[in-house]
């Protein structure tokens, strides 16, 4: 028998018990994986971390205790698929194409269908969603595809409709589960949800959100309300699609986006959790459905329930990344798309979900007042961040592009974001926002800047009350109670230099306030 010679038979041993490597982990040993947990509605009050005394959330503030808690972060616009598109983008709202809620319903026609009527969507998926991005918006995940990373999401998009070009699976992930449309999640036992481009049908019947209890019906028995718990829900059967892309994806870079819907209204728990806060808070008043969605038996005890339940997943998904071996080169964003809401049966007040803000409905969610975009944010990355730490920096949603650019190694298109890497880090140079923008053409047309310890609002800019001019120094009067605009004309003169950099038109005649093309200080008297 022919036998090889010394050299060349060492060559082969040595590749024989060489260990199995993937080419993406031996090419980036170093990238880590990012999760970003996206609530919401969650005020900033509402997590044991930031202050909460009344709903239980022992998971995320364990992150909070093993990570970084920002206490000056912000929301880019103050209700869900604005927020969503400032985060993809970087840009802030004085250049998106995206600024309000765009329910896009040119598609409403007197015979073709309502995009409202649940019974109309179901039967013709082309209702569904909201309006589409242009062609050629460039959104962060698919930065991430380019430099190796897989990336998922679950939750709700919103920001495009089934059959167009702006859907998830377009926009930069290889995996999506859930809402396409978020109209559609305003139950949480809907009818059907969304598998990447494919409707996936669920074992509920339809129940068209704002269905008052029956005629009749006691609302102080639990199954006046069966309608409101059905089979499959929602949250449950997202967490699980969750957990399997992370195990397929276990042996690369992965990106994942949770936008779980948790806490918007509907009330909708699972029972187990409702049963512990009605022990806990004991007897309330039901809520019958007169502020939208569907009534519930118990309102507090279900919005208490819904945030726990949401914490219990993000315990159960910090045991899946250690039991996959990958929580160490794991880096976990929590916050919220924009505060707490004033409508369905909450009771932001009464939870103090705001936390040192004010729960006035008009300064809450919808509303460019601290209640209304400053959020929640809490980062946890083992050996990277140092535990227990908190930051004061004046930071965004729009801040994540350029963020993830600078962790993954991709080309971070211009935008209005900054790095916040070397706060994380707690090494480097942090370079510091001048200000940060707002302008949000729905309850009333407003703006607001903030520069340094300076925040500057305007209101009813295209309703028919009188344009407010408010300027807060937020360091003293952090709940936005003492104008001091009549006082300091010389905060106002920068806060016209700064609007004059910030604004452009929309492309969009809905987003348009056209009192603002007069200038900021135009109509304050």
């Amino acid at each position: 028998m022919k036998t090889l010679p010394l050299n060349a038979f060492l060559l082969v041993l040595a590749f024989a018990c060489k260990p199995a490597e993937t080419t993406s982990t031996a090419a980036n040993p170093q990238k880590p994986n990012i999760i970003y947990i996206l609530a919401d509605d969650l005020g900033y009050g509402d997590l044991g971390a930031f202050g909460s005394t009344k709903i239980e959330t022992p998971n995320i503030d364990a992150l909070a205790r093993g990570g970084m808690i920002f206490t000056q972060h912000y929301s880019g616009a103050p209700v869900c698929a604005p927020a969503r598109y400032m985060l993809m983008t970087g840009q802030h709202s004085g250049h998106a194409y995206i600024r309000g809620n765009d329910e896009w319903r040119e598609r409403d026609s007197p015979s073709g269908g309502d995009v409202w009527n649940f019974a109309d969507m179901e039967a013709d998926s082309t209702l569904e969603g909201q309006r589409p991005l242009p062609e050629g918006t460039v959104l962060f995940p698919k930065r991430l595809q380019s430099v190796g990373y897989k990336t998922g999401s679950v939750g709700k998009w919103g920001l495009g409709a089934p059959q167009t070009q702006s859907i998830p699976t377009k926009m930069g992930f290889d995996f999506f589960y859930g809402y396409n449309c978020q109209r559609q999640a305003h139950t949480y036992y809907p009818v059907h949800l969304y598998k990447n481009e494919n409707r996936v049908p669920l074992r509920n019947k339809l129940v068209a959100p704002s269905t008052k209890l029956a005629e009749g019906a006691d609302p102080k028995r639990a199954e006046s309300y069966a309608d409101f718990n059905q089979v499959d829900y929602a949250p449950d059967l997202m967490f699980a699609e969750m957990v399997n892309f992370i195990s397929e994806n276990k042996n690369q870079p992965f990106y994942f986006y949770w936008a779980t819907p948790i806490p918007h209204v509907a009330l909708q728990a699972p029972q187990r959790w409702v049963d512990y806060y009605e022990k806990k808070f004991g007897n309330e008043t039901p809520y019958l459905g007169n502020k939208g969605y569907f009534p519930h038996k118990n309102p507090r005890a279900a919005y208490a329930a819904m945030v726990s339940y949401l914490d219990e997943n993000v315990g159960k998904l910090v045991e899946h990344l250690k039991s996959e071996g990958l929580y160490e080169n794991t880096l976990i964003i929590f916050t919220s798309d924009n505060g707490p809401t004033f409508n369905g049966g909450t009771d932001s007040e009464w939870f103090n979900s705001a936390g040192p803000f004010t729960e006035d409905p008009a300064k809450i969610k919808g509303h460019v007042h601290e209640g209304g975009i400053r959020v929640p944010m809490i980062a946890s990355w083992p050996g990277k961040i140092a535990a227990g730490t908190k930051s004061d920096l004046l930071s965004s949603h729009i801040d994540m592009m350029a963020t993830f650019g600078e962790i993954a190694g991709f080309d971070v298109p211009a935008n209005d974001g900054l790095s916040i890497l070397p706060t994380l880090l707690g090494k480097g140079e942090q370079k510091q926002h001048e200000y940060l923008y707002w302008e949000f053409p729905e309850y009333g047309g407003q703006v607001a800047i903030r520069f340094g310890d300076w925040k500057l609002i305007r209101q009813h800019l295209s309703d028919k009350q009188a344009p407010t001019l408010e300027l807060y120094q937020l360091a003293t009067d952090p709940t936005e109670t003492t104008n001091v605009a009549s006082v300091h004309p010389e905060i106002l003169a920068q806060a016209e230099a700064i609007f004059k950099q910030a604004h452009q038109p929309s492309e969009l005649e809905k987003f348009r306030i056209p009192l603002l093309e007069k200038g900021l200080l135009a109509g304050k008297d």
